[in-house]
């Protein structure tokens, strides 16, 4: 997953650095690459959070229980 979030970056850093002006650049940069990169990995990561989260309140609880 994370090798297409470095390609897009890539294009994106490209289709920036050929814009007229710098603050075109960095918009095109920060609106086409980071934000949407941004979003995707973190819908992405959502089970993984939840999965951890659940993990670590299973844990808490076994150590309520041990003590």
């Amino acid at each position: 997953m994370y090798i297409v979030a470095i390609g897009w970056l890539y294009v994106a850093l490209m289709m920036a650095i050929t814009e007229h002006t710098v603050v075109a650049g960095v918009a095109t940069f920060l609106l086409y690459g980071v934000a949407p990169v941004a979003l995707v990995l973190y819908i992405m990561g959502t089970p993984g959070r939840r999965r951890r989260k659940a993990e670590a309140e299973r844990a808490q609880a076994a150590r309520g229980e041990d003590e």
